[in-house]
């Protein structure tokens, strides 16, 4: 994190110099509350549960690499001067820290994804490339730190529990729209129910309980969820791009000795990785999107969570038939 020291403290001093204190829309009761959501995910959520009624923002600009964003001066304003923060808490968003830290957040809701759920350590399973890279000085440091899967929505069953928490804080920042958020969120609750069904019913009919990856692997929550066993190059917060030789031919080896139809990668990637092992093998290369960031084309469609992971049904029906 000391990387990002100079910046943040340099953004935290530019915004104050443009925008001074806090304004909060509390202050004027015809105002909506302002919702500042760093990724997608969470974005999507309060956009069913609030519609209108708040001024949202995501902070993570659509078609953008989490792991290496950094906040404008821009973003820094957004931040202070918001209702409600909702942020992962993740390894991705390591850049947070110092700026809630400098901030007074009495008169804010900052609210972490990860503080909602039974957060889980990132697993290495057999054949995956382990993160490279840091100083011999800090390895003891760095085996020692767990690191924690950030990717909690990716399991429908997460999601509700996600969303309910949501809906409760914006009742209690925004008690004049409250029955409004209660409503959308009971409608949208529903609907995550039937997501869930979906996901049961097609792993429950699959003939195999296994899927490939190559590419990271950001469904360690989902995985956990249904049952289903995995492998894939990277884990899910890995910055790494480039595998080995040796996890390839693992892939390759896996692929093949399972019949495995399908090869998934994720969104925003590459893909040369899912290309090569299809190629080795004849296995169908497929999108199983992990909704932490969509496209520029997306993002202007409208596309929602439901959107994809109602895809993510039929490309996980494909691989486990």
């Amino acid at each position: 994190m000391k990387k990002y020291t100079f910046t943040v403290l340099l953004l935290l001093f530019l915004s104050t110099i443009l925008f001074g204190c806090r304004q909060s829309a509390n202050a004027n009761s015809d105002e909506k509350i302002s919702v500042v959501a760093t990724i997608f995910p969470q974005y999507d959520f309060v956009r069913e549960i609030a519609g209108d009624n708040v001024d949202l923002t995501m902070l993570l600009p659509p078609g953008s690499e989490s792991h290496s964003y950094e906040p404008t001066p821009q973003d820094i304003i957004k931040i202070k001067n918001c209702d409600v923060f909702i942020c992962v808490g993740g390894s991705s968003e390591e850049w947070l820290k110092e700026i809630i830290e400098s901030m007074d957040t009495s008169e804010m809701k900052v609210v972490y994804l990860m503080d909602m759920v039974d957060a889980v350590e990132e697993e290495i399973v057999e054949g995956m490339e382990e993160e490279h890279g840091h100083d011999d000085d800090h390895e003891d440091e760095h085996e020692e730190k767990l690191e924690y899967d950030e990717h909690v929505w990716t399991s429908p069953k997460n999601a509700k529990i996600i969303v309910q928490a949501i809906s409760d804080m914006l009742c209690e920042v925004d008690a004049a729209n409250a029955s409004e958020y209660k409503k959308n969120a009971a409608s949208y609750l529903a609907e995550l129910d039937e997501l869930d069904t979906a996901f049961q019913s097609v792993v429950d009919a699959g003939i195999r309980k296994t899927i490939v990856f190559g590419d990271r692997f950001p469904f360690r929550y989902f995985a956990d969820a249904y049952g289903l066993e995995y492998y894939a190059a990277f884990p899910g917060c890995s910055t790494e791009t480039e595998p080995s030789a040796a996890t390839v031919a693992f892939l390759i080896d896996k692929v093949k000795a399972e019949n495995i139809p399908v090869v998934f990668h994720i969104e925003l990637s590459n893909e040369k990785m899912a290309d090569a092992i299809c190629e080795a093998t004849g296995a169908k290369k497929l999108l199983l999107h992990s909704c932490h960031n969509i496209s520029k084309r997306e993002f202007e469609r409208g596309v929602t969570y439901l959107d994809l992971m109602k895809a993510n049904v039929e490309a996980i029906k494909e691989a486990l038939e």
